[in-house]
């Protein structure tokens, strides 16, 4: 994949009380940014049910359905990065890392996301893999779980999405990588800026990035696919 341009965030644990917001900050700017949205897919799923029901007759069923099951796989989505970001927030000053094993990991995020990429149309994939990283297991998740709902919403049906690994000396690479719409040139110095609507979810990683001191770095060609990678220390004794 030809780069783009390759950023790393949360790379140095000293600097991360300085650029971590205040948690109640967090919390306040999260919900802020999100209740709008929240609202409208609500609206959409109403109104979608509400017009199927008075009118079963003179409208296209399949179309209005399409719309309410997408209104509420955002609306999940949503709701998710709510939970996150109160997590997030109230674990600031207790997180604790240990060992954590990818594979079963790479497992659960896979199939809890396989029925929506199945919808699309698209393949979705988990590298079987025995690698152990230091991290946390709740923070680890929440950062793969946005980076996969990401790749699959911006990825055409027909395309690819990969979840998997690679030792790189003492850590570990942790990709996900799609074959998606990618991300215009200009905007990629921006999407980890905080609360940015281009992907609300990647506030969130942000945040569980700079708790943990991983590092991340992006890969992007516009119209052909994206690359997310996650490094985190590997295990070297079991």
């Amino acid at each position: 994949m030809r780069t783009i341009e390759g950023l790393a965030v949360a790379g140095n644990m000293r600097d991360r009380k300085r650029k971590t917001l205040p948690a109640r900050e967090f919390q306040t700017t999260i919900v802020g940014m999100l209740g709008h949205d929240l609202r409208q897919s609500l609206h959409v799923i109403q109104g979608t049910y509400a017009l199927l029901r008075s009118r079963m007759e003179e409208i296209p069923q399949q179309a209005w359905l399409d719309r309410g099951e997408r209104a509420a796989t955002k609306l999940t989505e949503q709701l998710n990065c709510l939970v996150d970001a109160f997590y997030l927030a109230e674990h600031d000053n207790t997180l604790k890392a240990s060992s954590l094993g990818l594979g079963p990991l790479f497992w659960r995020l896979r199939h809890d996301n396989e029925d929506t990429a199945l919808q699309r149309g698209i393949d979705l994939r988990a590298i079987s893999t025995n690698t152990y990283v230091v991290s946390n297991p709740v923070l680890l998740g929440c950062i793969l779980r946005n980076l996969v709902t990401n790749a699959i919403r911006y990825t055409e049906p027909g395309g690819r999405v990969l979840i998997g690994c690679r030792r790189k000396g003492s850590e570990v690479r942790i990709d996900v990588y799609d074959t998606g719409i990618g991300i215009p040139e200009d905007q990629l110095p921006r999407i980890f800026e905080s609360f940015t609507r281009l992907a609300p979810g990647l506030c969130i990683v942000r945040r569980a990035l700079e708790m943990l001191g991983h590092r991340i770095e992006v890969r992007s060609v516009f119209g052909e696919g994206s690359l997310f990678s996650i490094y985190a220390p590997a295990v070297t004794e079991l």
